[in-house]
């Protein structure tokens, strides 16, 4: 937090939102373009999310506090992901709306799973995102009275994260169900998170976009050193792999992928950070940390 706090309006609200849904519903998307800019990064990997991400999204009369969750998940049980789905449910509890992201099909096996989670005391909404491939809001119809069979949503709002349609609307529904306060951060922040965190996640989205199926969920990125000297900010990175095996996969031939990994994340970097960036990456084998809690703890989970 800092000082320059935007003053209290009269019936200025502010309050946490956590997005949840099934892994690759598209909740980082839809926080991304709420914000106006990329913050969560996003792959079709499931749960590419890892982290309680913030983003703080301040209007004139509105600061929202929305919280990205990483998908719940019971497909690869080990304890990454045991600690991955117990940042869900803790949050759950934490926050004063929630906003259920699901796609505009029926409700899958997965879906089920994260509706059990949803706490009966707090308002949840139901977003129905990539709303734009149903053709007429009137085929969503069947689907909203379905779902209002199964839970008590305080509402149900179609929106397309990717194209930005119907965020105004969502942001409105929002906003009736937070608590009268003065914001909590300054009008201008837009993440609880430092610059050390956003580059390694970052490098791996890269990874995940750049080798899709081919490399194991088991990656991690460790930021080794960040400097800033004036205008240039100087990044190493450790990319964690499982095994031996793996560590060619993600170097590539004549050293190729790793060398596109860091151009694609270094100008994603100099864009989030307004100014250039030097990014050495090379790829290091720590066995078994996705499944050791000790590891796990280290890396920041």
């Amino acid at each position: 937090m800092t000082e320059d706090i935007i003053p209290a309006a009269d019936d200025f609200r502010c309050g946490t939102v956590a997005i949840v849904g099934r892994p690759n519903v598209g909740k980082s998307t839809l926080l991304n373009h709420i914000l106006g800019m990329k913050l969560a990064i996003t792959s079709r990997k499931a749960q590419t999310t890892r982290h309680r991400l913030l983003g703080i999204h301040t209007t004139d009369d509105t600061q929202f506090l929305f919280v990205d969750t990483p998908g719940f998940q019971q497909k690869h049980i080990n304890a990454l992901n045991k600690t991955l789905n117990k940042t869900v449910t803790q949050v759950l509890t934490e926050v004063d709306v929630v906003l259920f992201v699901i796609e505009p099909m029926k409700l899958g096996e997965a879906d089920e799973i994260v509706l059990k989670l949803l706490p009966k005391n707090k308002p949840v909404l139901l977003v129905v995102n990539k709303a734009d491939l149903m053709g007429d809001k009137g085929n969503l119809l069947p689907l909203i009275q379905d779902f209002d069979l199964l839970f008590d949503f305080a509402g149900i709002i179609p929106v397309s994260a990717k194209k930005s349609l119907y965020l105004d609307e969502l942001l409105s529904a929002v906003r009736e169900h937070l608590p009268e306060q003065p914001a909590m951060y300054a009008e201008d922040e837009l993440t609880d998170k430092n610059e050390r965190f956003l580059a390694a996640e970052l490098v791996r989205e890269k990874i995940f976009r750049l080798l899709g199926d081919e490399v194991p969920y088991s990656v991690t990125v460790e930021i080794e050193k960040f400097e800033t000297v004036k205008n240039l900010r100087r990044i190493f990175a450790a990319i964690i792999v499982d095994k031996d095996s793996q560590k060619p996969m993600i170097i590539g031939k004549g050293g190729e992928k790793l060398k596109q990994i860091s151009t694609e994340a270094r100008q994603d970097m100099e864009k989030l950070f307004g100014s250039k960036v030097y990014l050495e990456t090379w790829v290091k084998v720590k066995g078994g940390w996705a499944d050791d809690a000790r590891a796990l703890k280290s890396l920041g989970f």
